[in-house]
């Protein structure tokens, strides 16, 4: 598994962001709307697991580190 690299702040943006596109994609109707849950579902899974792969592979991290 990942090491978490999500700080606070990014995982409450994420989240909010989740739930929105989760919304548009009841709200809109269309052959590409179901984007907009694919996107939330993975907005609200990496908020909720707290790690990015993409992060990961990048080397990123918000997440504060103690020392």
């Amino acid at each position: 598994m990942f090491a978490k690299n999500i700080g606070q702040t990014d995982r409450l943006i994420r989240a909010i962001v989740g739930v929105v596109a989760i919304i548009a994609y009841a709200v809109v109707s269309g052959g590409w709307s179901w984007l907009f849950l694919v996107a939330g579902i993975v907005m609200l899974a990496t908020a909720a697991l707290g790690t990015c792969p993409p992060y990961a592979l990048l080397g990123i991290t918000t997440c504060k580190t103690k020392r």
